[in-house]
């Protein structure tokens, strides 16, 4: 079976009968990316799943608003992104974390996850990335994990390239620090 590209994938989107097929192949085109890139966020299987739907159900609902002016991976991102922070920030809530506070409770979560198989060495990343501001967190993850450029990067969290430079030259520098700190 041939791949559809997205811009025939949009243009099935904006075909009142063809809708259906076009978000079928959208889910199927992005679920895999999407959910690992919320997963390194939220770092729980079940939550980074929940949120997953919920990226695809607001997605869903607004198509409508969807006019193209940006490819349809940076408008799903940008969702998956807002769906993440939402729910980072309803946890804090729950734990009474501060924004400026390490994400201790996503770290006890991940190792209580019996989905998660890394080693030691992907728990201390993890950890690193966890003492991250949440801006540097995102484009730590961004860049590091899915290779994103910086400049799709800025249209999905509306910052220049050089703001997204130095955030993640500062978060490198943090991570590297924080895995070294020891030896």
């Amino acid at each position: 079976m041939q791949q559809n590209t997205d811009d025939e994938i949009l243009r099935l989107l904006q075909s009142p009968d063809q809708r259906r097929t076009a978000f079928t192949l959208t889910v199927n085109r992005y679920s895999e990316k999407l959910y690992w890139y919320i997963r390194k966020m939220v770092l729980n299987h079940d939550d980074a799943n929940d949120l997953l739907q919920n990226t695809f159900l607001k997605a869903w609902t607004n198509l409508d608003s969807f006019r193209g002016d940006s490819r349809l991976s940076t408008w799903l991102y940008k969702i998956a992104v807002n769906e993440s922070i939402t729910f980072l920030n309803k946890q804090r809530n729950l734990n009474n974390v501060s924004i400026d506070d390490t994400d201790v409770f996503l770290l006890e979560r991940l190792k209580g996850d019996s989905y998660f198989d890394g080693d030691s060495a992907q728990m201390k990343l993890q950890e690193a990335i966890l003492t991250l501001p949440e801006k540097q967190r995102i484009v730590f993850t961004m860049k590091y994990f899915e290779e994103m450029k910086y400049e799709e990067m800025s249209e999905i969290l509306n910052t220049s390239v050089g703001a997204l430079k130095a955030s993640y030259h500062h978060a490198t520098k943090k991570v590297e620090d924080f895995l070294t700190k020891d030896i």
